[in-house]
This record gives C-alpha cells, structure tokens and sequence, in this order.
C-alpha cells in the first residue's frame, strides 16, 4: 500500500496520519550565512528563509565589543535544536532561552524548523536600535 493511500484510510477512520522520516535527518545540514553582531550595534543579516524538515547550521559571534543576549524564543519553541557547540564543545539543550556574550565568540547551533511561521530574533535591550531580524519559515 502506498502511503498516500495509507494516509488516506487513516483520514477515513479518523486517525492522525504518523509522519515518516526517510534517511538520516541530521547528517547533512545547510549552512547559513553567519550573523554578526557588532559593536556599532548592527548585525550582519537580518532575515533568513528555511523550511520546514530540512537541517540548517547557523554560527552566530559577536565582535566582543559589547555584551549581547540575543533572543529568538519562538523559533526555539518551534524547531527541535539539535546542538549548540561552544568552543568545540556541544551542547545538547531541550530548552533554549537566549545565547550570551561577555566577549568575541562564536555559537554554532544547529537546528530543524518544525512548524511554519515568522519567527522574530534580537539582541535584549537593542531592538530599538535596530539589532532585530526574522527567520521566516515555510
């Protein structure tokens, strides 16, 4: 039976259809362009376009001229992160609240989009001064 066909019995019955993975999911990711954020408070992207299902890896640094806590609580809510790594070390987070610089660093986060949305980021306390973006997921 093919899973169109499959799925279609499931909706006839009233069953959830189960979704199905094919692959390894997390072997591959996409790189996205690195996001800088910098003592002049700018930030060098300010928009991103993904997709849901697929494997994206971000770096994200700052230049260390400013302390930054930057926020993307929705996106975070709406992906499964797969890791952050910090100095080559990785962290395996099931909650994420911000990423935060005392000084010059990269984060590295991967991570799944897993539902449609525009999904806001910003550095706490910069918005207003322009240090805020979108992840736009379809």
């Amino acid at each position: 039976m093919s899973k169109t066909a499959f799925f279609f019995c499931l909706s006839l019955i009233g069953v959830a259809p189960v979704a199905f993975a094919e692959g390894n999911l997390a072997s591959q990711p996409i790189d996205l362009p690195q996001l800088m954020l910098k003592g002049d408070l700018s930030m060098s992207q300010t928009e991103y376009a993904l997709e849901t299902g697929k494997y994206y890896r971000i770096e994200i640094s700052s230049d260390g001229q400013e302390e930054f806590a930057w926020m993307s609580p929705e996106l975070f809510r709406n992906a499964w992160v797969n890791q952050i790594v910090v100095n080559e070390l990785e962290v395996k987070a099931y909650g994420v609240y911000s990423l935060e610089f005392d000084a010059e660093g990269t984060f590295e986060m991967t991570f799944v989009p897993i539902r449609p949305g525009r999904y806001d980021f910003w550095v706490d306390g910069y918005e207003g001064r322009g240090m805020l973006g979108a992840f736009v997921v379809n």
